[in-house]
């Protein structure tokens, strides 16, 4: 039997098996935060086991949050087994998994530190991927492709990160890079957290936020890669940290990240980068956006809160709305100034449930009509607006003429064609776009020979990783049978092209 050492510290106890442990240097260290996980627990550490880096080398260290279910047994279990893990487990519980983190950092003994949830579960060569990235570049820091897993199928997380391959770049190259900063799918190297002294901050929420802006902050360069890497669980919600904090909770925590990074002194251009995601995303289409601010007949508290959040702004070296990414989000915040209430809140209860909107195209720029708001928020810029005008299927090729209105139109590079349940099953096409805004794509059929029989969106792809649908006005449909499948090339619910494939 195998015996199990203890190093008993002020706040917590170490547990490991060093006995059959080879001495070899580890490669990477993976974190994780435990808390009452045993639904999980042992899919995300067999996760971890099977790498296809090797569990020799990789130091994984597992920080129980004093779980009260069968966590710290199975910890035990694992410990027992890999001399290679090992298990911490914390004399009180700390209530937020920055600090199970950051003791996970101090132990780390390898080059590189990656962290996982212990709900989630990695790619078998996820750590390989990574790794051997960071080794060719040199770089600080490198982040993947996030798959979220639904109870209804799955969806790219933060695809902005994982949309194509980047080597030896800024932080600041890379266009909303502030906007998912979880723990997910990336790696960094040990000395850039310990050399700067960076920790997540003792908070029940936004923690991660404030900790990877530290760690792009402090990055030289960066790396980014289209593999798939992380699987996060969103298939039971019910018990996680960031679902038993509310809306307004999480606000008074951002507020703390904003003023946070204000105090930095960041450059103007990389400050507005980093704050935009603050103000816009968390402030405004997170905020407002909650189904509480919509029942509630308590809207001042969160008018009272967002007067808060602009406060921040008031010694800003720019009007920070400027920087907005999406036009509807300016005009909250305008009907806000202009204290507009209700029909803010109107505007939103409008936005989430018409679908298909009304759209206006003026000096070839695409308005969505706002028919109950006056003017000058009657008409909202909406970014980009595709439209069918012609398709046809001569042989096995499907041929797509469209419109786009917009001033991103010259940044459409290609078609996605991706299964509506299972995002790893997806085929791009090359467009040819005009200067106009006239494109085709010619689809071939024979090249969507391994998508499986499912329900396909279609999207056009613009500034690397942005998406819109096509348009569909009429319900006819184009119809191929080509290998023994149907291929209907049809309008969706929301009056969009989209794709079904059938097995005959």
């Amino acid at each position: 039997m195998i015996n199990l050492r203890k190093f008993k510290k002020k706040n917590y106890t170490i547990v490991d098996n060093k006995i059959e442990y080879l001495n070899n240097q580890p490669k990477v260290t993976v974190i994780t935060p435990v808390y009452n996980a045993e639904k999980y627990l042992r899919k995300t550490i067999e996760s971890v086991i099977s790498q296809t880096l090797g569990i020799d080398n990789i130091e994984y260290i597992l920080v129980d949050d004093c779980s009260k279910d069968q966590s710290r047994k199975i910890l035990l279990e694992y410990c027992t087994k890999f001399p290679t893990i090992k298990s911490v487990f914390l004399k009180g519980n700390t209530g937020t998994p920055g600090q199970p983190r950051n003791i996970g950092i101090e132990l780390s003994t390898s080059k590189y530190i990656t962290f996982l949830d212990a709900d989630d579960w990695l790619e078998p060569n996820g750590l390989e991927i990574l790794f051997n990235i960071l080794e060719e570049t040199n770089d600080d820091y490198i982040v993947g492709k996030t798959i979220e897993v639904q109870q209804n199928g799955t969806k790219i997380v933060g695809e902005h990160e994982s949309c194509k391959e980047r080597r030896i770049v800024s932080p600041y190259s890379i266009p909303h890079i502030f906007q998912h900063l979880g723990p997910r799918a990336r790696m960094c190297r040990t000395d850039l957290l310990k050399t700067n002294k960076i920790y997540f901050p003792e908070m029940k929420f936004a923690e991660d936020k404030q900790f990877f802006i530290d760690v792009l902050t402090a990055c030289r360069s960066i790396s980014t890669t289209t593999a798939p890497i992380y699987y996060l669980n969103r298939v039971d919600n019910s018990g996680r940290l960031t679902n038993q904090t509310n809306i307004l909770q999480k606000t008074n925590c951002n507020l703390k990240v904003i003023q946070y990074v204000i105090k930095k002194n960041l450059d103007v251009e990389k400050e507005k980068m980093i704050l935009n995601r603050l103000y816009e995303f968390d402030s405004i289409s997170r905020f407002f956006n909650t189904p509480h601010f919509q029942r509630t007949r308590l809207k001042f508290i969160y008018y009272f809160t967002f007067r808060r959040v602009l406060r921040t702004a008031k010694f800003l070296r720019y009007e920070f709305s400027e920087n907005f990414s999406d036009p509807l989000n300016k005009v909250v915040y305008e009907l806000f100034r202009n204290r507009k209430y209700k029909e803010l809140v109107k505007l939103l209860e409008w936005n989430k449930k018409e679908k298909i909107k009304e759209i206006h195209i003026k000096e070839n720029l695409p308005y969505f009509k706002v028919p109950f708001l006056d003017e000058p928020f009657r008409y909202i810029r909406s970014p980009m607006f595709a439209l069918v005008k012609e398709e046809s299927i001569l042989e096995n090729k499907y041929i797509l003429h469209f419109k786009v209105y917009g001033t991103n139109k010259v940044s459409i590079t290609d078609i996605i064609i991706r299964n509506s349940k299972d995002v790893l099953f997806e085929h791009h096409f090359e467009v040819e776009m005009e200067e106009d805004g006239n494109g085709r794509v010619i689809i071939d059929l024979v090249l969507l020979k391994h998508l499986p029989p499912a329900h396909y969106s279609i999207y056009l792809r613009f500034n690397d990783y942005m998406k819109i649908n096509i348009r569909k006005i009429d319900t006819k449909q184009s119809k191929r049978c080509f290998q023994n499948r149907d291929y209907i090339f049809y309008q969706t619910r929301y009056s969009n092209v989209g794709l079904k494939i059938n097995s005959v």
